[in-house]
C-alpha cells in the first residue's frame, strides 16, 4: 500500500508586515506606518506570472491593523480585494491575518475556501513574556476565532507553537481546547505542529525548540485529535531529515502550503520539489498535492467558491500529479 503524504501547492501575498502585535520571536513583522501596502496592481502582475506555474493556494497573510486604527478599514478592503482577485484568476485563496471580527471574517467566508489562524499556545502565563506586548494574542480571543469559525461554518487550519516558553503540559491543553472546539462545529481541517526556530529578527533570546522531541509532540497529539483531522509539519522548520521522516511515521500526514519563501520564517528556505520527493520516497512515501479545502467541505462552500474547487479539482495538471 503506498503511504501518502500531501502539501497544497502554494504562493504567499503579504498585504502588509507592519503589526500592532510585538511578539518577541517575531521574524515577520515591522512597526506600523513602517511599510508600503501590497496594492492590487503589484498582486494581479504576480499572479499572472503564477498562472503559467502549478500553484493552486494564495495564502493572504498579513500583520494585523488595530481594530481601532482609522485604517482598519482600508486593510480589511484590501485583503478581501487581494482574494477577489485571486479568484478571478483562477486561484484558491487562504486568508490568515490575524484576529477578526465575525463580521469581518463573515465576508472574508464568501471569498475563502478556507481560512486559518494559529492559536499558539493557550497558557496565560506567556502574555508576562513573548506575548506581554501583543493584544491579538489574548489565549481568549484565539479560542474565540475557532469558535466563530466554526458557527459560519468555514473550513479552517490552526495550530500550536512549540519553544516559546510554554510547558509540554501546557500544549497538551492547548490541543485538548481545539479538540473541544472541533467536536462542536466539526470544521477544523489541519493543526500546524510548528516548531520555533530562531531568526535573524527575533527578539527571544536562547529559545528554540529540541527538535528532537516532534516525533513524540506527533504522536501524541494524534492521541488527542480526532482522527478526522489532519497533523500538519513544516518540512523546512525540521532540518534532520530523519526526525522528518519520525514525524510522518508518528502521524504527521501534510506539509502545508509550500511556495517560494516562508515569509514567517524567512531564514528557513524550503526543500526544492524534487529533493523532497526524493526524501520521501526513500522511505515509501509519496507526495501528492491537495487543495487548500478538504473534500468533506465543498458542501460548505459558496455556489461561486464550488465551481473554483471543482474545476481545480478536475484539471488535467491536478489529476496528472495525483496519479503518479
Amino acid at each position: 500500500m503506498i503511504k501518502q503524504i500531501t502539501y497544497s501547492p502554494a504562493y504567499t501575498l503579504v498585504p502588509t508586515y507592519e503589526c500592532f502585535n510585538r511578539c518577541t520571536y517575531c521574524n515577520f513583522r515591522v512597526d506600523p506606518y513602517q511599510d508600503d501596502w501590497l496594492t492590487l496592481e503589484k498582486s494581479q502582475t504576480i499572479l499572472q506570472k503564477l498562472q503559467e506555474q502549478f500553484v493552486c493556494e494564495i495564502l493572504i497573510l498579513s500583520g494585523e491593523v488595530h481594530p481601532q486604527s482609522p485604517r482598519r478599514k482600508a486593510w480589511f478592503q484590501n485583503i478581501y480585494n487581494l482574494c477577489q482577485l485571486a479568484l478571478s484568476l483562477g486561484f484558491l485563496p487562504h486568508t490568515n491575518v490575524g484576529i477578526l471580527s465575525f463580521a469581518e471574517m463573515e465576508t472574508l467566508k464568501t471569498v475563502n475556501p478556507s481560512m486559518g489562524l494559529m492559536v499558539e499556545q493557550i497558557t496565560p502565563k506567556l502574555l508576562e513574556t513573548v506575548h506581554h506586548y501583543a493584544p491579538s494574542k489574548l489565549p481568549s480571543l484565539r479560542l474565540q476565532q475557532l469558535e466563530w469559525a466554526g458557527e459560519l461554518k468555514i473550513p479552517f487550519t490552526t495550530g500550536i507553537l512549540l519553544g516559546i516558553g510554554e510547558t509540554e503540559k501546557e500544549s497538551w491543553q492547548t490541543l485538548e481546547a481545539i479538540a473541544t472546539i472541533h467536536q462542536k462545529w466539526h470544521h477544523i481541517q489541519e493543526v500546524i505542529l510548528q516548531p520555533h526556530c530562531t531568526g535573524s529578527k527575533q527578539h527571544l533570546p536562547g529559545s528554540t525548540f529540541p527538535i528532537h522531541q516532534l516525533p513524540e509532540m506527533v504522536a501524541k497529539a494524534r492521541e488527542i485529535l480526532p482522527n478526522s483531522i489532519t497533523l500538519q509539519i513544516p518540512p523546512n522548520l525540521i532540518t534532520d531529515p530523519k526526525c522528518l521522516l519520525d514525524c510522518l511515521e508518528a502521524g504527521a500526514r501534510d506539509l502545508g502550503g509550500i511556495s517560494p519563501k516562508d515569509e514567517v520564517n524567512p531564514d528557513y528556505p524550503h526543500f526544492s520539489h524534487q529533493g523532497l520527493v526524493n526524501l520521501l520516497a526513500s522511505q515509501g512515501w509519496q507526495l501528492v498535492p491537495r487543495l487548500p479545502v478538504y473534500p468533506y467541505y465543498y458542501d460548505w462552500l459558496p455556489s461561486s467558491l464550488q465551481n473554483t474547487v471543482t474545476s481545480w479539482k478536475n484539471s488535467s495538471q491536478f489529476q496528472s500529479l495525483l496519479s503518479i
